[in-house]
């Protein structure tokens, strides 16, 4: 007996969701995953604090971003939620006055768990390198470790690997130093 195909996940199928999960639209299938751990939202949460000041607001650094906690992404028939993500203002001045955005941001942070590393580092990295998306950070609070990819040529390079508690300068961000330490912090 041969399977018959599957359909493809539509928007209310993701809008079917409960809130108490996350759902994302990978490839036309529909992926859900409860809420992150505490470990995780709070990596999360102190990479936001630690880079909107600086970056976001011009507080103390450069500025010239937009950075956004689990913004939805709409880029092709994917729908995805990163942890962070990032635009430079001269791609996107101001904030859309939209539930979710279609422009692939400039950088994108994914906080690994053991439940979502394999779709973060395979499915979400492959659909981020289509869509031209400069920067990723894949941030591992039980390793405590952060990694810096660029995309080259439509290919991803490591440009940085950080591990432990130091205070690390990370592209595209190196303009200040970041204290990983304070991402473990419990």
């Amino acid at each position: 007996m041969t399977q018959g195909a599957r359909r493809r996940a539509s928007y209310e199928d993701l809008l079917a969701v409960p809130e108490t999960m996350i759902a994302q639209i990978i490839g036309g299938e529909l992926v859900t995953e409860p809420r992150p751990g505490l470990r995780h939202a709070r990596a999360a949460s102190r990479i936001s604090n630690e880079l909107g000041g600086p970056f976001d607001r011009g507080k103390g650094g450069p500025g010239g971003w937009l950075i956004l906690y689990e913004p939805e992404l709409h880029v092709h028939d994917d729908v995805l939620v990163p942890d962070l993500a990032g635009w430079r203002r001269e791609r996107m001045p101001e904030l859309p006055e939209t539930a979710a955005v279609d422009l692939p941001p400039d950088w994108v942070c994914e906080v690994l768990s053991p439940s979502t590393q394999g779709i973060d580092r395979v499915e979400k990295m492959a659909i981020y390198s289509r869509e031209g998306v400069p920067w990723v950070w894949l941030v591992d609070p039980s390793a405590r470790t952060l990694e810096v990819f660029r995309l080259q040529d439509g290919s991803w390079t490591v440009r940085a690997s950080f591990r432990g508690d130091g205070a690390v300068r990370a592209e595209p961000f190196d303009a200040i130093e970041l204290e990983l330490a304070a991402l473990w912090e419990r």
